[in-house]
């Protein structure tokens, strides 16, 4: 068992549960109660719709990418791992900047994501 890795997997899972959760209460939520969405296809509806559903993606994405390094963590180590992770390495670092630069340091995911890039360069 590689323990840099079931940390990153968890650690990503647990992002993208908070993403989600958080993303209802603090984003989506307040946005749509506010109203004046532009209209996408004809109807605000749809606009509301597609926003919830681009919103969640990202949480399946992070949930299938933390079940793969997890299972790589729990896995002996083929010659492809090493690739695999860090390229997700490398994802979650390019994540963190553009967290950073987008919102100014003020959102906290650039740092969960550079510690998670961190975990999969050591663990790969």
């Amino acid at each position: 068992m590689n323990a840099w890795l079931l940390l990153a997997g968890m650690l990503s899972a647990l992002i993208g549960l908070a993403h989600s959760f958080l993303g209802e209460k603090l984003v989506l939520g307040p946005l749509f109660r506010r109203g004046g969405l532009p209209t996408l296809l004809g109807s605000s509806d749809f606009t509301r719709q597609t926003l919830r559903f681009a919103w969640h993606l990202t949480t399946v994405l992070l949930l299938g990418i933390s079940l793969v390094i997890i299972v790589l963590a729990l896995s002996p180590a083929a010659p492809q791992s090493a690739w695999i992770l860090r390229v997700f390495a490398t994802t979650f670092a390019v994540c963190s900047l553009v967290s950073l630069a987008g919102a100014r340091g003020k959102h906290f995911s650039w740092w969960v994501f550079l510690v998670i890039a961190l975990l999969l360069w050591f663990g790969a």
